[in-house]
């Protein structure tokens, strides 16, 4: 018995772990974490990449690793400079309601809580009329980032919307988390 209780705990501490961990650099679907990388190629030097984050990972952080994916991209097909056109970051944000465990059931309940009401037009009500006494709610943002790259051989000195990958690779390298990393993601 005391081995399926602390299997069991183990579990949802790895489930729980993974929930509050922030989205590492990866192709999507290569770990537990929700999001990650994709890219479509459109034509030879001109290709789709997206970034997904969970509702953990900061809108920064999915723009920087949607330009660090160009990057590596543009270097892989023999390319080393590229401009990421048609930028675009879109916000998810939800709102989830859950019941409270301590205070959900009859206005008696499993646990005593308590019970305020309010008047609105001459008429007595519960406190919160639209979730209720017994909801805990809460904001689940999620950010996606997009671009339509186009890659090119040789950056103009003066042309202020290219990107130089390998400067790129170097500048953003040292703040791109992988799966595995010792600072507590997967």
């Amino acid at each position: 018995m005391k081995q399926v209780l602390m299997a069991a705990a183990a579990g949802l501490a790895l489930t729980l772990g993974a929930c509050a961990t922030a989205t590492p650099y990866q192709p999507v679907g290569a770990t537990s974490v929700r999001g990650g990388y994709a890219e479509e190629r459109i034509s030879g030097d001109r290709w789709r990449v997206t970034f997904s984050g969970n509702s953990v990972t900061s809108r920064d952080t999915v723009e920087m690793y949607l330009l660090y994916r160009a990057a590596e991209l543009s270097l892989q097909n023999g390319f080393d400079c590229f401009e990421a056109q048609n930028r675009a970051t879109d916000r998810d944000t939800r709102y989830v309601g859950s019941p409270d465990p301590f205070w959900s059931g009859s206005a008696w309940g499993p646990y005593w809580r308590p019970y305020w009401r309010f008047s609105a037009r001459g008429a007595w009500s519960r406190w919160d009329p639209y979730w209720g006494d017994d909801w805990d709610v809460r904001e689940v943002t999620r950010y996606e980032a997009s671009a339509e790259v186009v890659m090119r051989h040789g950056c103009a000195a003066d042309d202020r919307y290219a990107f130089r990958a390998q400067e790129v690779i170097d500048n953003l390298g040292p703040r791109v988390v992988r799966p595995g990393q010792p600072d507590g993601r997967m």
